[in-house]
């Protein structure tokens, strides 16, 4: 399972995520923010990244700048606690994954970013 996800263009997982943001209100600039917070890559990193049909696995392996708060990333995903995922890629997925959730239910995005910690 977890190869199939890695494998994927980070494009797919991009749209899905602009499609979630978008569904509640919630706009394609604040996903790019938030992707931009977490991994390090600049608007036009990600561009790049989608425009060359990067997989998954790449563009978060690739991420030599991935924020140190995201240890402060917790909760639930998929039914999955982060805290328990043992594969470091996943973990960083999960993150992302969590972040856009956040984003989705309404939260500002400097709470998600865990600016008041």
């Amino acid at each position: 399972m977890n190869e199939k996800l890695y494998a994927m263009p980070f494009s797919k997982l991009y749209l899905l995520y602009i499609a979630k943001a978008n569904k509640k209100g919630r706009s394609k600039q604040e996903v790019d923010e938030l992707i931009s917070w977490l991994t390090g890559y600049s608007l036009n990193d990600i561009d790049k990244a989608i425009k060359n049909e990067v997989t998954v696995a790449d563009f978060f392996n690739q991420a030599i700048d991935f924020n140190e708060l995201s240890i402060y990333i917790t909760g639930k995903i998929c039914g999955v606690v982060i805290d328990d995922i043992k594969d470091p890629l996943m973990k960083k997925i999960r993150y992302l994954d969590k972040l856009i959730d956040e984003l989705a239910k309404g939260k500002a995005l400097s709470v998600i970013k865990r600016n008041k910690i």
